[in-house]
Formats: C-alpha cells, structure tokens, sequence
C-alpha cells in the first residue's frame, strides 16, 4: 500500500506542476485529492482488508485516469485516443472516493461490519477455482475473494460508463425524431443503441453470475468459520450454561450469515428490496459512479438555465434542483422510518423464537402427547406468535407512512424535471433529445443521492442482522474464555496412572458454590460409584473432570494421555444412518460392520444389527432406554481409558442394566468406570462408592463409603 501511496503522491506533485503551468484550478484541486488519497494509502496499515481493496482500485484509477487528464491538457494526448476521451472529473472523483473509502473505515460501525467481512479476505485457505471452459487452478481463496470483487468493481463501472454513452444515443435519437430524419434514427437504432445495448446485458449477466459465485464462496466460509468457532472449546455449550445473550444461535449460521453478506435470498430469486454487505459497497460505488457521470452531464445540459421568471442564470440549475429535494426526501425517510432499525431487530427475535419453540414440539412430541400438554403448547405457541403479531403492526404503522412518502416521492420524480426543462424546450432553448436526456440524467442523479432513502427499510434489516452476528461473535468469544480466565478449573495432565482432584471448586453460573473437592484420588482400574441426593452438583462434578464445565477453580489431573468418555443421562442421537448414531462422534466408516454389530449386540440391542443403514429420527424412534444403549455401544466402539456414566443406565430395568455393566466389564477389562447412580443394585457393580455429603451454605463434598465390596 505504501509502495502505491508513493506512486500516488508523485502524481499529485506532477498534477500540481501541470496546474500551476496550465492555471488551471481543475487541476490543482485534482492535485490536492490526490495528496490526500496518497495520505489514505499511506496510513491504510489498520484498514479492514476488504475496504484495502477498493482503496487500491481507487488508487490504481487515479494514476491511470489522471494520467489520461493531463496529458490531454498538457496537448500530448495521441490523436487516435481523442474519441475515448474520459471526463475530465472522473479521476477527481475515483480519487475522492479513495479519501472517502478511508474516512468510512474509521466509522465505528464500518469496523463492527468488517470485522465480520474480513475473515475471508485474510484466509490462507486454499482453494481451486475455473473460469468457463478454461482448466482449473488453485488458488489462495482470500485473493480469489480480491480478484472476483476488484473484476465486479470494474465492471459495474464500465456498465455506468455504456449507460451514459447510451443516454447521449438516446439524445440523437429523439432529436432524429423531432426533425423526422428517418436515416439518422434507423442507423442509431442499429449501428449504436443495439450493439451497446448487448454489451451492457452482457455485462450484467457477467456480472450476476460472478456476483453469484463471490456470495456463495463468502457464505460458505463464514459458515464454516462461525461453526468452527462455535464448536470448538465447547463454546456452544458454554453460551447456553453462561446464559449468554445470544439467543437461536441456528439462526445467527443458517440465515444472518445469508442475509449479511448480500441480502438472504433475494440475490436467488432476483429481488432487490435487500441488501447485505456486498451491496452496500459494491453497489454504493456504483451509484456514486453513476452520480458523479450522470452529474457531469447534467450540470452540461443546464449550464446555462435561468431561474424561471427571471434572468438570473444558475450554472447547472438541474443539478442542484436534483441535490436539494433527494436531500430533503433523505431527511424526510430518515426521520419516518428511524424507529424501523430496533423493530427489525425485534422481530428477527421473535420470529426465531416462534421457529425454535415449533421444531421442539416436534422433537418433543411422544413427551408432550403423554402428559396431555397440548393446550399448554398451544397457548405457548399462541404466545409467541402474539409478540410478532405486536412488533409487525409497529412496523406496519411506521411502513405506512414510509411508503406512502416514497410513493408520493416516486410520482413526482418525473415531473421534477419535467415542470424545470419543459419552459426551455417550448422557447426552443433545447431539442427534444436534450429534454430526454435530461430527463434521464436527473433520474440517475436523483436515484443516486436517494440510495439511502430507497433502501432505508433494507439497512434497517441489515444494521439487524449486523448487531445479531456482532452479538454472536461477541458471545463466542467470552464463552471461549470462560473457564481460561481465573480463576478456573486448570487441566493438567499429571504423570500418575490415576486420576487427581485437588483443591476443586465447582460453581454455578451466578459464581455460587456447590461442590467442594479438596482432594480425591480416582484410582486407574478401580470403578466408582457417585451417589448423592439430586442437586448435590454430581453431574457438574463430571463435567468438570471431563473439561466442558467453566465454572469454578482448583485442579483436574488426569493421566496424561489418556482417553476420556463421558455418557450423559440423555445421550444424543444424530439424524441419518443407524450406523452414523452407534459411531457417534467417529465417523460412520470408522469401525467395521461386524464390531458395530458385535456393540449392538453387547449393549442388548440386537434387533437393531440389521438395520445399520435405515436412515431415521432415531431420537424419535427409539425408546429413551434404547438410547442409552445406543450410548453404551459408542463406548464399547470407543475403549476410552475412563468412561463416566452420569446415570446413563437410568432408563433400563435392573436386569437389563445388570448385563450393560457386565458387557461393559468383560469388553473393556482395561477402562476404568464411574457411574452415577441412585439404585442400590449398582453398588454390585463398582469396587468403591463415593458419596455426596451437605456441608455449611449448600456445598457437597465427595467423601467414600467404608466396607463396599467388590463383585
């Protein structure tokens, strides 16, 4: 970038001598932006990554459409080249965007957004890529991402550059029109609009089908990357004890992410009516692209218009026509739909909140129809729905008045121009074409300055989503944290084949105590049984020595290198393949058909050997206690060194959990078991029996049993 900045200030000093030579304030205004645009590049260091990119264009096009400025001022400018002459303001403007892209990045929010964009223009991810027929290559995915976005930026700019050259046709042709010069439109028609025409279509096709591929890459790493994150370190398993302030967090992957890169669906099923990040900047450059060419023109064609009724000329009259009322109908929507930014995120809430409550009815439904609870679930749903119902008609009300704004807006945008111009064309001041295009100038003007009051209702929406990932993100973060901030419960693997806990404090998630462990020794080969009134903290005392639970401090020694298992009471069983469940989490293909069957079988599930392959809800098909032997299985698969059961067997009669633990003994002579349990039967089971016992303000400590006997 600096390389870049110094290329740029040398222009600005080339501008500046041109200007001063030529006293020409064109030019030396053209030199002072670039000196500020060289500053922009030089102290880019702390930009996001993304907005590099469209700094670098900017850059890049000052040189070369400043470079074509001067020399053609300075007479040196080929013959040949004339006819392509670009506008003399075009490099004033690409290199104030330059500035403005910098001014931006400093914005707070823009740097709350970019640090959700820029993980993907930062990746060391490799990837393979194709351009039509051409051969595959491989390529880094982050400067695929800067290739495909610098090609779209380009792009959208030539398709500004064809739309006022076309307008300039159109001037021809009305005027051919006017004077009923049949040759001159039939050639105009053919020879210019046409050809223009398809390129321009070609362009936007081009362009969607590249724009497809950018979002669909973007969407699928951030997918990715927000997974990871959530996953790993067992953050979403933190934020939900943490009570953290993410709520849905399927919603934040699935559709946040869709919806904050270009808009959800819309880009699928060809709307507009939202946009996400990508449209917010590709599309705003743009715009201001077309802005300043459309302005260009504009100011052109009323350069020389009097204020009606009297004989006072206003140099480009149409053009500050075009600035005052887009700005007063800006401020105007701003101030209607304001309220629109915090409804939209509301509803977001609820409406994830309706899905989600739906989806565990349907995961819940056998409990539900048992206990007869579906009117409690009806009036629960109900409820729900209520709360969108309330947001969505503050929204309705506010929408009301925004749309009956903009459409009064849309109705009079033609004849703004129209009332201005058409004095002029009467007196024959302009042609007919003139009048068109300045028709067709003032709407592109106008539509421009008014992007952000045509897409007010959408950057509610976005600015929604934006603080929904923000949140997300946030609170991954402080859950991965958890439990490496002191104090906490320090894993340590120690040299001892056993398993030591020593001075352990197991909290709750409001910082209370409810287990205290000053030391305890769990013996390698030795099983154990926990027991203890319900509350007493057993479970958070297992998920403590497995490393999942954050709360609390003290130390957690297990042998190192040793596997650790640990079965809840209500295991979970993922959709797919049967053998896809039993394997849990190693992959289906992990273990042979015949040890999986031979599991099964151990775990007094054979009718089910036979159907490895049916793909089911298993988690509604099976009973909770074939469940929990489906659980059991994964252990025989798994030979973990110590398996923990936190009343993994409660399901299952006496007998049946009877042969669980002597399958579960003879399989895996070398694991070490620890079980949680309320049956006295269990005790026949384990060599030592550790009880949970009430001490002063609520806290268990684990203290042994004397006398139990081994099998």
């Amino acid at each position: 970038m600096r390389k870049l900045a110094l290329v740029v200030g040398a222009f600005a000093v080339a501008a500046a001598w041109a200007g001063v030579r030529l006293d020409d304030s064109m030019t030396l205004l053209l030199a002072a932006t670039s000196v500020g645009e060289a500053v922009a590049l030089w102290f880019s260091g702390r930009v996001s990554a993304f907005l590099k990119i469209l700094m670098i264009i900017f850059g890049i096009e000052t040189l070369l459409f400043g470079g074509v400025y001067l020399a053609s001022h300075l007479g040196s400018l080929p013959p040949a080249l004339k006819p392509f002459q670009i506008p003399d303001s075009l490099a004033l403007a690409v290199s104030m965007f330059g500035i403005a892209v910098y001014i931006v990045s400093r914005l707070g929010v823009v740097r709350k957004i970019m640090a959700l964009a820029d993980p993907y223009f930062t990746t060391n991810e490799i990837t393979t890529a194709g351009i039509g027929p051409l051969p595959r290559f491989t390529v880094k995915l982050s400067r695929l991402a800067a290739g495909m976005v610098v090609f779209l930026v380009l792009l959208n700019q030539l398709e500004v550059a064809i739309s006022v050259r076309l307008s300039f046709v159109n001037q021809a042709l009305f005027n051919a029109l006017q004077v009923k010069n049949a040759g001159q439109f039939w050639h105009l028609i053919f020879f210019a609009l046409l050809p223009w025409a398809m390129v321009f279509i070609a362009a936007v096709v081009v362009e969607f089908v590249t724009t497809s591929y950018l979002v669909l890459r973007w969407r699928r790493f951030l997918t990715a990357h927000f997974t990871q994150r959530w996953l790993s370190h067992s953050a979403h398993y933190r934020m939900a004890v943490g009570r953290m302030a993410t709520d849905n967090p399927d919603q934040r992957i699935q559709d946040d992410i869709n919806a904050f890169i270009d808009g959800g669906t819309n880009r699928i099923f060809g709307s507009n009516t939202s946009y996400g990040v990508y449209g917010y900047s590709i599309s705003l450059i743009a715009q201001m692209t077309s802005l300043v060419s459309y302005a260009i023109v504009l100011w052109v064609l009323s350069r020389n218009f009097n204020l009606p009724g009297t004989a006072l000329i206003i140099p480009g009259m149409l053009f500050w026509v075009a600035v005052l009322y887009a700005g007063a109908g800006t401020l105007f929507t701003h101030l209607i739909g304001r309220p629109l930014v915090r409804l939209a995120f509301a509803q977001q809430r609820f409406e994830a909140n309706f899905r989600f409550g739906l989806a565990r009815l349907r995961e819940y439904g056998e409990q539900v129809a048992l206990l007869g609870g579906e009117a409690q679930e009806g009036a629960a749903i109900k409820g729900r729905f209520q709360n969108i119902f309330d947001n969505y008609l503050k929204i309705i009300r506010i929408r009301k008045f925004l749309t009956m704004f903009l459409n009064f807006l849309g109705q009079i945008n033609s004849l703004v121009p129209l009332v201005v111009a058409a004095p002029f064309y009467f007196v024959g001041k302009i042609t007919l074409g003139v009048m068109m295009q300045t028709l067709q100038a003032f709407s592109s003007v106008q539509s421009s300055l008014t992007y952000f009051m045509d897409s007010y209702t959408s950057m509610a929406d976005f600015a929604a989503v934006v603080n929904r990932l923000t949140t997300f993100e946030a609170d991954i973060a402080r859950a991965r944290l958890l439990g490496l901030t002191p104090p906490h419960i320090h894993q340590r693997a120690g040299r001892a084949p056993d398993l030591v806990l020593q001075g352990l404090n197991v909290s709750r998630p409001d910082g209370g105590t409810i287990v205290s462990v000053p030391s305890l020794t769990l013996l390698r080969g030795q099983s154990a049984l926990l027991t203890g009134p319900s509350g007493s903290g057993k479970s958070s005392l297992f998920r403590a020595i497995s490393g999942i639970w954050p709360f609390g401090e003290g130390n957690v020694c297990p042998p190192e290198g040793a596997s650790l298992l640990l079965l809840p009471q209500r295991p979970y069983i993922p959709m797919g393949p049967l053998r896809a469940a039993v394997t849990y989490p190693a992959a289906a293909d992990t273990f042979s058909d015949e040890a999986i069957r031979t599991a099964l079988v151990r775990a007094q599930l054979p009718d089910y050997v036979s159907k490895l392959d049916e793909e089911d809800i298993w988690s509604q098909r099976l009973s909770g206690g074939e469940q929990q032997r489906v659980a059991i299985a994964r252990a025989l698969l798994a030979k973990p060194d110590w398996l923990f059961l936190d009343e993994a067997t409660a399901a299952l009669d006496e007998a049946t959990e009877a042969r669980v633990y002597r399958a579960l003994n003879e399989a895996l002579p070398d694991t070490t078991i620890i079980s949680i349990g309320h049956r006295p039967s269990l005790t026949a089971f384990h060599k030592r029996q550790i009880v949970m016992q009430p001490g002063s303000n609520g806290v268990f400590t684990p203290q042994d049993v004397v006398g139990l006997a081994a099998e």
